[in-house]
């Protein structure tokens, strides 16, 4: 009985300091915007951290949207933020470890040895939904995102209570490579990422999509061009084997039992410099990948193509997101 009490004071002291001592700033969207910083166990790079950011003031209800942005990427899309909340959803982003306002002095940015490092950050924006008295999330991954929150789910089954469902915008389920790059390359590059995972390996060098969203160029958009690179740096091959490692679960034995959302645009795009067709599709992911493993991501998947969507279909023009937008809360509705 002593035993057990001492147990439950440690326990009870534990909770309280993590629920009451944490901090929330206002965010650098605005002030409706709020963020927490998580110190998280350190990796082989060092510390690490993940940040929170919700929207206020929170609203009635049991209903949350939790949203994970894509490689190169952080939280921006206020408008995003807002239709949820206009529509009765409470809503949190994440910045992942190393992405965005997470960002370290020193730190590789975006660096990734395995998909799992990721679980910790997930797991502590779902503890914080719970403080909130919000036992309803829909989880939100866009590209590496969507990959990401798959992988989650097909590895995390308990946690299939409090997400009631999955939306993918664009998930990277497979490199936008040649046959043989795919078939051969990637997986050899995997096969010794883990014992040599910092060797350096090059990206495009086009900055096409970028000049599709910044407002500056071709765009709708402003965002921190320090955290979301108009070139995509070069990647490890730590990073390689962690995606294809997620890539290759997903492909054999995800079996997630929730319902899915899969959203992709209709179309691919390629081209070496920016033409108004990079305003009209997706310049990132081959859609045809999205599409085949995407549906094998379990035995509830819904496929939406979206008629030119970029990549990140909820940046695409106006009139393509607004139907996007209208799409998804009338199947909320029907859910």
């Amino acid at each position: 009985m002593k035993f057990r009490m001492i147990s439950f004071i440690i326990i009870y002291v534990f909770t309280s300091l993590f629920i009451f001592g944490r901090e929330w700033n206002v965010d650098i969207l605005g002030n409706d915007f709020k963020y927490t910083t998580i110190e998280q166990p350190d990796d082989y790079s060092g510390k690490v951290i993940s940040t929170i950011i919700k929207k206020e003031p929170i609203i009635k209800g049991d209903r949350a949207i939790l949203y994970i942005h894509g490689y190169n990427d952080y939280f921006y899309q206020k408008e995003m933020a807002d239709s949820f909340i206009t529509h009765g959803y409470n809503f949190y982003a994440i910045d992942l470890r190393k992405y965005g306002r997470s960002i370290l002095k020193d730190q590789t940015k975006f660096e990734a040895r395995s998909l799992d490092e990721y679980f910790q950050d997930i797991d502590s924006a779902l503890y914080i939904i719970e403080e909130d008295c919000i036992n309803n999330v829909i989880l939100i991954g866009h590209s590496t995102g969507g990959l990401i929150s798959a992988y989650y789910l097909s590895s995390k089954k308990d946690q299939e209570g409090i997400i009631k469902a999955l939306i993918l915008n664009s998930p990277f389920l497979e490199f936008n490579l040649s046959a043989f790059q795919k078939e051969y390359l990637v997986p050899l590059v995997s096969s010794f990422s883990g014992v040599f995972p910092n060797i350096s390996i090059p990206q495009n060098s086009n900055d096409a999509y970028a000049q599709s969203l910044l407002r500056n160029y071709h765009g709708e958009w402003d965002y921190n061009t320090s955290w979301k690179l108009p070139l995509s740096p070069d990647v490890t091959s730590g990073w390689i084997g962690a995606i294809y490692k997620a890539q290759q679960k997903l492909h054999n034995d995800a079996n997630i039992n929730i319902p899915i959302l899969l959203m992709r645009s209709d179309r691919s795009i390629y081209g070496e410099e920016w033409t108004s067709d990079f305003n009209r599709g997706d310049a990132v992911l081959n859609v045809d990948d999205i599409s085949k493993y995407g549906r094998k991501l379990g035995s509830n998947v819904k496929e939406v193509v979206v008629k030119e969507g970029l990549h990140d279909l909820f940046l695409s023009h106006k009139p393509v997101r607004d139907a996007l937008y209208n799409y998804i809360f009338n199947r909320l509705k029907t859910n």
